[in-house]
């Protein structure tokens, strides 16, 4: 079973499964994230929805190229969590199931395309204040405390071939 997040379903609403990708991305001692800026700003990780026909590693690199313009590599699995909510954009009720992974962010090819997203860089303490949800700050948390930068120099050896 994959672990609930924040507030329960409300009984007898109807939900859609919305199966999605994210990825807490440690650069330089800091993270990537994005900021959706409307309606109201809200930090995620960055992320978003599988399209029907895609892997969950092809959106994670879709998604971010999108929001925050980076190109990634060496993408491992941390875990997963769900999370009930409405989403205006769609204008729906969403089972969110949130697959989270850990990259190595290798270099910005452009701005976010996805409109109304910014991309932050913050340091874990600030990312963790300001993240809005809490499957995403818990991930980042589980990641920092099975020693983060430890997991992101072995991530860049295993991508750069040197184990």
């Amino acid at each position: 079973m994959i672990r609930r997040v924040g507030t329960p379903p409300e009984r007898g609403r109807k939900y859609i499964l919305r199966p999605g990708a994210y990825a807490i991305l440690p650069l330089q001692g800091r993270f990537l994230m994005t900021a959706e800026m409307q309606p109201m700003p809200d930090v995620q990780l960055p992320g978003g929805g599988i399209d029907p026909g895609e892997s969950p590693l092809q959106a994670l690199h879709r998604e971010v190229l999108e929001e925050i313009g980076w190109r990634i590599t060496a993408p491992r699995r941390l875990g997963a969590f769900r999370r009930f909510t409405f989403m205006p954009e769609y204008d729906l009720w969403a089972e969110k199931l949130c697959h989270v992974f850990v990259a190595r962010p290798t270099h910005q090819i452009a701005l976010p395309t996805e409109p109304n997203h910014r991309t932050l860089v913050l340091t874990a303490d600030e990312a963790i204040a300001v993240l809005g949800n809490d499957g995403d700050r818990t991930l980042l948390q589980r990641y920092l405390s099975v020693g983060g930068p430890v997991y992101s120099k072995r991530l860049a050896e295993t991508s750069s071939g040197k184990t």
